[in-house]
């Protein structure tokens, strides 16, 4: 019997916090990935590309509050388990965008060179990561 008002007390309190708390699928910025951004939006969205020119999106609820801001690559090693740095691009935003996408330009290739898992970070001008994603290219 003890057991039973236990698990319906337990019930209770998860119903209760479920029903009271506000909880979102994603509250922080979401990057991802696709070929390109044209007239009709992303193009060929995935998380596994080959080598070779990508975008790289970002999306947000509110507005990213950026001006200056970098992408980031860390390629991951298989030897050591770890990522090291590989490549970065600085650009330059608009603080009220909710939605940027980052592409090849005259200033920053945004190529992915060689196979591998990659990890792609939006930096902000201090260099603390604003969100982050991962890649994997394959030849």
């Amino acid at each position: 019997m003890n057991k039973i008002k236990l698990f319906f007390g337990l019930f209770a309190l998860i119903a209760v916090f479920g029903i009271t708390s506000g909880t979102n699928a994603q509250s922080s910025p979401v990057l991802y990935f696709c070929e390109s951004y044209g007239s009709n939006g992303e193009v060929s969205i995935s998380d596994r590309f080959h080598t070779g020119y990508l975008t790289v999106m970002v999306k947000s609820e509110k507005a990213l509050g950026l001006t200056d801001c970098t992408i980031q690559y860390d390629k991951y090693n298989c030897s050591s388990g770890t990522f090291s740095f590989y490549k970065k691009f600085p650009f330059t935003v608009k603080p009220d965008m909710k939605y940027i996408y980052f592409e090849k330009s005259s200033e920053n290739d945004m190529s992915f060179d060689k196979a591998g898992i990659y990890r792609v970070f939006l930096l902000d001008s201090g260099g603390s990561t604003v969100t982050s994603g991962l890649i994997e290219i394959i030849p």
